[in-house]
């Protein structure tokens, strides 16, 4: 079910009216918030709620099992990251390693064709699997660490794992950050319902306005089999993929949070304005920070962090990064994105070239610009549909050919002008923040209120008038 549907709008409107009269009582809560996140799901197939299930009750059951036996807790955790990573495996890389074991095998002399022979079911990647398995997996392990406590309740447990605002595309919460909240009543105030419609127009309108629009154009240029040389159209499409990634799934987690504000839950802020960073490092403190927080604590962490010296922090840092790219898709392409922001990452630390660049006159604005290029270069990969086109289309990025009249050409003057006027919306936003403007500074608190209210009209009659084709939330793919 989509958030940008009608059938999650009808969904919604019930869900919330019920709302108010489930949620003082304990079991009826969780069972509750359970069957609706159970229907959100299986709106799209039914048949892979039997993974969360099993997914699900292999933690809930490890999670029991290290508290009643700490001697074994090893074993439990270990079952418990099996059955997690096992089933990533097999729903999420098994035809990507059928594909390179067979072209290994072609080079033997070989010919055979494993990716033929995985079941069809299996080839298709269940939406959120990424993000609920990770969810589950820090549940078991925090309790192996001794962070946590687990529930003995299956109902709470699974209404922390399946809550429909983040189930398919995050943040991912952590346990000991959700659970405490789903134990107690909730209450809302004003000001938590302001806080949520304002969450989730603004998340709907960087989906439909920004995303959707942009996404149009991005999709003809990688689909289009005869690829552009021309230099500026290739900045142009990758500036507007960068927004549309971001408006895409920053506004995913807005609606979430806002979903979550109306239930009187707080989930953690997933993005702050990434594209104001200076560095690479900073860039990944504001990018998908539920995701990169994760990577930190439960994989660059236990492999030893930065505490046994800067070379095994280093080699730390790349197999986070490498694992991370794999993560987002089964595919080299990107495996090789990961690997370039390792490398960036690598070049910031030992050159130190943000914190140089910062002290020159204007050097933040050049700074950003710099970093800025890296992340839309990487972003090609992420984004190509083969290594050979992402190899084509940095080339063409570096080449500096075909100036404004190939620009024109190539885009069409309309197509340019629509594109500029949506990043440049986008853009904007990303500009105030890094201007640390405030509208407390332009606007008295008098006019605040009925300044805001309209304002909020407005977006709302954008997003009805003005929307994008629909489409799906980018991140549902990973």
């Amino acid at each position: 079910m989509l958030f940008n549907s009608v059938i999650f709008l009808v969904f919604a409107a019930v869900f919330f009216a019920l709302w108010p009269v489930i949620k003082p009582y304990r079991q009826p809560r969780y069972v509750f918030l359970v069957a609706a996140s159970f229907l959100f799901y299986g709106w799209w197939d039914w048949r892979f709620l039997f993974l969360i299930l099993a997914s699900g009750l292999l933690d809930y059951i490890s999670g029991l099992g290290m508290a009643a036996h700490p001697d074994r807790k090893k074993l439990y955790l270990g079952l418990s990251i099996l059955g997690n990573i096992g089933s990533l495996m097999v729903f999420k890389y098994s035809g990507f390693f059928a594909e390179n074991i067979g072209f290994v095998l072609t080079l033997a002399g070989m010919d055979v064709d494993l990716k033929s022979r995985i079941p069809d079911f299996v080839l298709i990647l269940p939406v959120g699997i990424s993000f609920y398995t990770f969810q589950s997996m820090s549940y078991t392990i925090d309790i192996y660490k001794g962070q946590l406590k687990p529930t003995h309740n299956p109902f709470h447990f699974f209404a922390y794992l399946s809550l429909f605002p983040q189930l398919v595309a995050g943040p991912i919460i952590r346990a000991a950050d959700l659970l405490p909240q789903l134990e107690r009543e909730s209450h809302t105030t004003e000001q938590d319902r302001w806080d949520g419609l304002h969450l989730v127009v603004h998340g709907f309108a960087k989906k439909v306005l920004i995303a959707d629009n942009l996404a149009y154009y991005v999709t003809e240029a990688f689909n289009n089999p005869i690829h552009s040389p021309n230099s500026l159209y290739w900045w142009v499409i990758m500036t507007a993929f960068a927004f549309q990634i971001y408006c895409d799934f920053s506004g995913y987690s807005d609606i979430a949070r806002g979903l979550a504000k109306w239930l009187g839950y707080d989930f953690m802020v997933n993005f702050n304005h990434p594209y104001i960073a200076t560095s690479l490092r900073e860039f990944w403190t504001r990018w998908h920070i539920s995701l990169s927080t994760w990577f930190r604590d439960y994989v660059y962490i236990p492999l030893g962090g930065s505490r046994h010296g800067a070379l095994k922090s280093e080699i730390n840092m790349w197999i986070t990064m490498l694992v991370s790219g794999f993560w987002h898709g089964a595919a080299w392409n990107f495996i090789i994105w990961g690997g370039l922001h390792a490398a960036g990452a690598t070049v910031e630390r030992f050159t130190k070239w943000p914190q140089k660049v910062m002290a020159w006159p204007g050097g933040r604005y050049l700074a950003s610009t710099l970093l800025l290029i890296q992340v839309w270069v990487t972003w090609v990969f992420f984004r190509a549909n083969t290594l050979e086109q992402a190899a084509s289309i940095v080339g063409s990025l570096f080449s500096f050919h075909g100036g404004t009249d190939g620009l024109m050409y190539d885009l069409g003057g309309v197509k340019l002008m629509n594109i500029g006027v949506i990043v440049a919306i986008a853009a904007l936003r990303e500009f105030w923040f890094f201007m640390h403007w405030n509208e407390r500074e332009f606007l008295p608190q008098a006019i605040r209120p009925p300044v805001q209210t309209a304002a909020m009209a407005a977006i709302i009659v954008a997003c009805v008038f003005f929307r994008g084709p629909g489409s799906q939330f980018i991140y549902f793919q990973f």
